[in-house]
């Protein structure tokens, strides 16, 4: 920074002293330039009489030389004049304060000195930033001052451009930032210093999967497809092959590799129930899944006298875990019993599919004003949680009134 400065002031120096002795120079110059016109003036008018003189057509030489000197004392100036000319050179000053404010606003509007105090002030943090998240039992950091390690590491790696360990990192914090770009340029540079590490090629391929560009994805693909030939077992890899096929709705592929590893995995192991549902959801996205529920809805006789004109019948069902809805249906109240079949069309999400779940629990009420959210008085009946194969049927029977 003090660098900065110095260079700063020597260079406004050098302007200053270039504004001054332009004026100076000027000023002199033109007095100069003057003085030395009425001096040759004075010269020729001098050889003019003398030769005007020898011609006799003038007779008063004398006189008329008299004149001419009288003249050119009072066209060059005396000593104290040319003294104040030159004090008044000082009105220069001005104008080199005017220099000095003008370049330095202009700096100041321009210049990013904001930036530059910000860069400083993250060089100084980013010794204490490395090591808390090197630092496994340090306070984790906030995204912002992950965004601020990120900038201290480019910046030391430009003067350390062979560190592959900070290549690494930075490629990392690009992805936990959600900077697709810099990850990517980060695990690129890695590579080249370790084309081989089989972790910095799952990275890349996991940066290149999630990258909204279809030909990223598509290098991704091979890229995870080479790794696969050379470790066919390798769980992460096929994860993200796996995932990348799912984006690019290749499902056969997709589920081909989670069901291989669903026989990699320890039992008991937690991604396992995650791993079904994507098979199920990649199934019916494919079109392979023929599933379907078949609900039957009864009411209690206290229920069926209390029934409002112009009701509504909402039919919700959840997973038993979660209370938000996987399928949802609203239907006018009509006659009882009801029968009616529910589907992935009644998603409420496309991620969370009904043929996606292995229980399901399913809630049915009357509203007595259409609101879809239960009011007090409100009749409903509850399913047991049931484990669900795509094909069962559910009774429900509304006997129960919302306190």
């Amino acid at each position: 920074m003090s660098g900065f400065w110095i260079t700063l002031i020597i260079l406004l120096a050098a302007a200053t002293v270039l504004f001054l002795s332009a004026g100076w120079r000027q000023r002199v110059a033109s007095n100069g330039d003057r003085d030395r016109l009425n001096t040759d003036f004075y010269q020729q008018r001098l050889r003019e009489l003398e030769r005007d003189e020898d011609e006799g057509v003038v007779a008063e030489r004398p006189e008329m030389v008299r004149e001419l000197q009288q003249t050119l004392l009072t066209d060059v100036p005396q000593q104290d004049e040319v003294r104040s000319h030159q004090s008044s050179r000082w009105v220069l000053l001005p104008g080199v304060g005017l220099l000095i404010v003008v370049s330095l606003g202009m700096y100041l509007k321009t210049g990013g000195l904001a930036q530059l105090a910000g860069w400083t002030s993250v060089q100084q943090e980013y010794p204490a930033l490395r090591a808390r998240v090197m630092d496994p039992q340090a306070k984790p950091l906030t995204m912002e001052e992950l965004a601020r390690l990120q900038l201290g590491l480019r910046t030391s790696l430009q003067s350390d451009p062979q560190n592959l360990n900070d290549w690494t990192m930075l490629g990392r914090l690009g992805m936990v930032l959600n900077n697709a770009t810099d990850a990517s340029q980060a695990f690129e540079r890695a590579l080249q210093l370790a084309p081989n590490n089989l972790e910095l090629q799952q990275d890349y391929a996991e940066v290149l999967t999630r990258s909204s560009d279809p030909q990223d994805n598509r290098q991704a693909s091979m890229l995870l497809r080479d790794l696969l030939k050379r470790d066919h077992s390798n769980v992460r890899t096929l994860s993200l092959l796996a995932f990348n096929a799912f984006e690019q709705q290749q499902y056969d592929e997709a589920i081909g590799a989670w069901q291989t590893m669903l026989k990699l995995l320890p039992a008991g192991d937690h991604r396992i129930a995650m791993i079904e549902r994507s098979i199920e959801q990649a199934k019916t996205d494919a079109g392979q899944q023929n599933s379907h529920l078949a609900l039957a809805v009864s009411l209690t006789p206290q229920a069926e006298k209390m029934l409002p004109q112009g009701g509504v019948l909402y039919i919700s069902v959840t997973d038993g875990v979660s209370p938000v809805p996987v399928a949802v249906k609203r239907l006018p109240l009509s006659h009882f019993p009801l029968s009616l079949t529910l589907d992935d069309s009644n998603a409420m999400m496309p991620d969370r599919l009904l043929s996606a779940q292995h229980q399901v629990q399913v809630r049915v009420r009357v509203s007595r004003d259409g609101s879809a959210n239960p009011q007090s008085g409100d009749w409903f009946g509850l399913s047991a949680v049931t484990p669900w194969d795509g094909h069962q049927q559910l009774a429900v029977e509304i006997n129960q009134q919302q306190p």
